[in-house]
């Protein structure tokens, strides 16, 4: 019973339970169980309301609901940029270094505000990270291919998109570009140094 009342949650309480002593066998008439009605009607007499109790007199209730949703707008920003961007902690001791690590964590965050909206729009029910979590899979790779006159050909490739990559892609009307070109690093020539003659 206790599992069973831990896997209802707040529905136990609106279940009455009769249970047998100890000296008593189980039977229909000793071990019951009904709904409780009246509870029942008052859970869903408060179902779907929700009070927004404030210290702010003279203001617009349509105007205080807008600042509450604002405040947890920006309450699931700072859980966004902790949590999903890891902003923390911060191991820089220079002024300028923790300012630009804030700068890259919130242009992060500005990029992942715009994959939510995206999203929504275009893939409603998956969240940013869902969809940064299947495309973390596709890798860029370098590969080196050292030529027989000393110079090396650089190959950046990315991996081939898995269908769940394509899919994801389609909704969000997004196409990777394409592969680079090859590039070809000269050869490493020692300087040669000018003697002048005297």
């Amino acid at each position: 019973m206790g599992a069973a009342k831990q896997a209802a949650g707040r529905a136990a309480g609106l279940i009455t339970v009769t249970v047998p002593n100890a000296d008593e066998t189980v039977s229909r008439d000793t071990f019951h169980f009904a709904l409780d009605r009246e509870k029942l009607r008052a859970v869903r007499r408060r179902e779907g309301r929700y009070l927004l109790r404030t210290n702010m007199n003279g203001y617009d209730p349509a105007a205080l609901w807008t600042f509450y949703v604002q405040l947890t707008e920006v309450e699931q920003a700072f859980k966004e940029l902790k949590n999903d961007l890891a902003i923390r902690p911060v191991y820089h001791q220079l002024e300028h270094r923790i300012e630009a690590h804030i700068f890259v964590a919130f242009l992060s965050y500005c990029l992942q505000v715009t994959l939510k909206h995206q999203l929504k729009q275009r893939a409603p029910g998956l969240t940013p990270r869902a969809a940064i979590e299947t495309f973390k899979t596709i890798q860029m790779v370098d590969v080196h291919i050292p030529t027989t006159d000393g110079r090396s050909l650089l190959l950046s490739r990315y991996t081939q998109p898995e269908p769940e990559h394509r899919l994801l892609l389609d909704a969000l009307r997004l196409r990777l570009p394409a592969q680079p070109p090859p590039k070809i690093t000269a050869s490493r020539v020692s300087p040669v140094v000018a003697v002048a003659a005297m």
